[in-house]
């Protein structure tokens, strides 16, 4: 089975302009997230999908293999499925851009789902712990079954707690997904959903058309970086660690 890790990268940003190619600790953003997948043990390849050719130059030269995707993609989904057209793979995992701290061996565990054929959508969770994070409609929860299908994603803090019952446990979603690519290839063609504009979530699109996301659970969280407070504390973060 072939797995390629595909990273979108959008040059314009409404709250921090051209995100990926901002600095931390002496590389690109999106170059960082690279780095990250490239680590991972199960992706065959890595790409960096971008719709700009500042990104794709500054990129190339860091030595990323990158590829220029049309500026019709209104997702970093639609940049994934633009490659996985044009690349034989039979997995296809979308590495957000905006996360440098993303562990290889969250990619790897997603990876590893697509060992059962069932699996045509993946992605990964980790147990929330914080409250202010349960009730933070920056961070999406997900909601699973017992064969860790997910049932719902939420901004809202979910499930509602009516009653106090021993072992609930809230989990933060991780944007993460892996894709069978024919499966990646018709949700890429599907048409948004109810569900999907109102919570903002593209993953529910998935869902509302009856198909299944299984999940798998990880002890590794990541930040993703929205605003130049989140990129001064993943710079604090990554300096610690040198």
């Amino acid at each position: 089975m072939r797995i390629v890790g595909v990273i979108p990268a959008r040059l314009k940003s409404t709250r921090l302009p051209e995100k990926p190619l901002q600095m931390i600790q002496g590389k690109y953003l999106v170059q960082r997230v690279y780095e990250q997948a490239k680590k991972a043990h199960h992706l065959n390849d890595v790409i960096i999908a971008c719709d700009h050719e500042k990104i794709a130059s500054a990129c190339s030269q860091a030595g990323a293999k990158v590829v220029l995707t049309s500026l019709d993609c209104s997702s970093g989904t639609d940049r994934v499925a633009e490659i996985a057209r044009k690349t034989k793979a039979d997995v296809f995992l979308n590495i957000q851009g905006d996360e440098p701290l993303i562990d290889p061996r969250t990619i790897d565990q997603v990876a590893l789902l697509f060992r059962d054929k069932n699996v045509i959508m993946g992605t990964a969770v980790i147990p929330l712990k914080e409250k202010q994070d349960i009730q933070d409609p920056n961070v999406v929860k997900a909601v699973l079954d017992k064969q860790l299908n997910v049932l719902y994603f939420s901004r809202s803090p979910l499930p509602y707690q009516r009653n106090i019952v021993k072992g609930l446990v809230y989990y933060k979603h991780l944007g993460l997904y892996g894709f069978h690519r024919e499966f990646l290839l018709k949700f890429a063609s599907l048409p948004q959903t109810i569900l999907e504009k109102t919570e903002s979530l593209e993953q529910l699109r998935a869902l509302e058309n009856g198909f299944k996301i299984r999940a798998v659970i990880t002890r590794y969280d990541s930040i993703g970086v929205d605003t130049v407070q989140d990129l001064k504390k993943v710079c604090t973060i990554i300096r610690r660690m040198r």
